[in-house]
């Protein structure tokens, strides 16, 4: 990348998230992350080099332990002209959700992340004779907690995804209660998955998307966006998945391209060819907890087809899901238990600021701070190093809600 020529009608908004702005480039495959914070709040260069830097060294020095080289893309930090970032800033600000707009890219520091893209291709010599189909799932929390801790029965029963649904309906972010819970997905069950991803791509939210030739063509743009048209999507994907019963059009048609569209999600999800160091952690899918949320429609679909019971099935430990979860499940602690231990290493701070840089709170995230995170005891010894442990996994575990793009 030429950081001296840089012309800000070659990028083009992607999408963001609550912390951070994407933007990709029209013709190379590579995309610019920039922090994004609130009005009032402004941090020095420095910081804001700081913070991107811990996530590259985050990456290469624990995800990539955790997931495996395949699944992990650390990017790097590149200092970018500020005029061409106050243009870009304009440039794609009418394109942004409203709901997003409470707060502002950073256009100060002139830092920025610079990823590949990964809803296109480049190194495939067919990419420029067949379009790219890349699907983005963010799958969410894959367990229901086990932890003693937790005072609320509920939690026992009903997975956070599900709850927060009904929270997010009765606070009108999104029109309807989606179908989908992850629980299904990660069940391994290829009957709970279909029902899964069926419903990710019945009520997207902000949990699925689907790119074509890098543009985004399936997927809410807006917290208010009705659901996208199945037919719509259909027409997009025969190329791909052409239906066997040889029909072109019609609702028929429909059905089988998005039935063959979620058997190749499935097996992708299911399929794995990169080792990892996620088995190491011993804490697999269903050894802990209930492996049915109750608020999952799919045990409602079961009884009205006359099934009394689910198959149990597991997912493959080389897949992505199963590594996904596993660092998940380094939370074994939930929320309820990791609170006072945030709060112990926060009056701990409070007293002594000097220790951030001795407990490693922003960093460096090196082998030290991976071989940390392996650390599964429960026996809570009073000590901040014990609490920083704990709430250290409980972050991480957060971080994966989201399986990289394919």
């Amino acid at each position: 990348m030429d950081k001296g020529k840089m012309d800000e009608n070659e990028w083009g908004y992607h999408g963001e998230g609550n912390k951070s702005l994407v933007v990709a480039h029209a013709q190379r495959c590579v995309v610019l992350r920039f922090l994004k914070f609130p009005p009032n709040r402004k941090k020095t260069s420095e910081e804001i080099f700081q913070h991107l830097q811990n996530i590259v060294d985050f990456g290469k020095n624990v995800m990539r332990e955790f997931l495996g080289e395949n699944y992990v893309h650390c990017g790097e930090v590149v200092q970018l002209p500020l005029d061409f970032v106050k243009q870009l800033c304009l440039k794609v600000q009418s394109e942004r959700p409203e709901s997003r707009c409470d707060k502002d890219l950073d256009t100060l520091s002139g830092y920025a992340l610079c990823l590949p893209n990964l809803a296109r291709l480049q190194t495939y010599h067919f990419a420029e004779h067949r379009p790219i189909l890349c699907v983005e799932i963010k799958p969410k929390c894959g367990f229901i907690p086990f932890s003693s801790d937790v005072t609320h029965e509920m939690k026992h029963k009903v997975c956070r995804y599900c709850m927060h649904q009904h929270l997010k309906v009765a606070t009108g972010k999104w029109k309807q209660i989606s179908k989908y819970c992850p629980l299904d997905l990660y069940s391994g069950n290829k009957q709970r998955m279909y029902f899964a991803l069926k419903s990710l791509l019945r009520e997207a939210q902000n949990n699925l998307k689907i790119f074509k030739n890098g543009e985004l063509i399936y997927g809410c743009k807006d917290a208010r966006s009705p659901a996208a048209d199945w037919s719509e999507l259909a027409h997009h994907l025969k190329p791909f998945f052409f239906p066997s019963n040889g029909l072109a059009s019609g609702p028929h048609c429909t059905r089988a391209v998005i039935r063959e569209l979620v058997r190749v999600i499935t097996r992708v999800l299911l399929s794995g060819s990169d080792k990892g160091r996620a088995g190491a952690l011993r804490l697999g899918p269903g050894s802990r907890g209930p492996c049915v949320c109750e608020a999952s429609p799919f045990g409602k679909s079961l009884r009205h087809q006359g099934k009394s019971s689910l198959e149990r099935s597991g997912l493959p430990k080389g897949c992505l899901l199963y590594k996904t979860l596993q660092v998940q499940m380094l939370d074994l602690l939930d929320i309820e238990g990791l609170y006072p231990l945030y709060r112990r290493v926060e009056q701990y701070l409070e007293e002594f600021p000097e220790q951030r840089k001795t407990l490693q709170i922003d960093g460096p995230y090196d082998e030290a701070f991976y071989q940390k995170l392996l650390d599964l005891s429960t026996e809570d010894d009073g000590t901040v190093g014990f609490a920083l442990t704990k709430a250290d996994c409980g972050c991480l575990a957060e971080v994966k809600s989201q399986v990289p793009e394919f």
